[in-house]
């Protein structure tokens, strides 16, 4: 078994979410996150440019000061950029198929398509009903 750990742009949930349903994976986890990659969170005015004005608001990136360069005297304000992390375990066999289809859905081209990370799983239990490992996934 292996964890797949994805880092994508907000907008581009429903369609990943859609492409896993169909490949047969619907069950994942979904959390939103703060983070920023090389550019060190400088892209957000560069995307918010690009982005028409028409585009949702809700999933436009919006730079988020840390609360250390609020408390602190920096040159620059560190700045986080708000994205998504979803987190899906897999049997071995399917780990190829789903970060081509991840990697598919969320590359844009630009600064900030986002990581997958690929992680062994020791071992899984389903709680409910006892079932372990690739049961417990299924």
């Amino acid at each position: 078994m292996k964890e797949i750990t994805a880092i994508i742009r907000r907008d581009k949930v429903p369609e990943t979410k859609r492409v896993l349903d169909e490949l047969g994976y619907p069950s994942l986890t979904i959390q939103s996150v703060d983070g920023r990659g090389k550019q060190k969170g400088a892209m957000c005015a560069e995307m918010d440019s690009e982005m028409p004005e028409s585009f949702c608001t809700a999933a436009r990136l919006k730079p988020t000061p840390s609360t250390y360069a609020l408390e602190h005297t920096l040159p620059k304000a560190a700045l986080f950029v708000p994205k998504k992390l979803l987190t899906i375990v897999v049997p071995d066999e399917a780990v190829t198929m789903l970060v081509k289809a991840i990697v598919r859905v969320n590359r844009t081209g630009r600064h900030g398509d986002g990581k997958v990370f690929v992680s062994p799983v020791d071992g899984a239990l389903r709680i409910r009903t006892g079932e372990r490992d690739g049961e417990a996934i299924a």
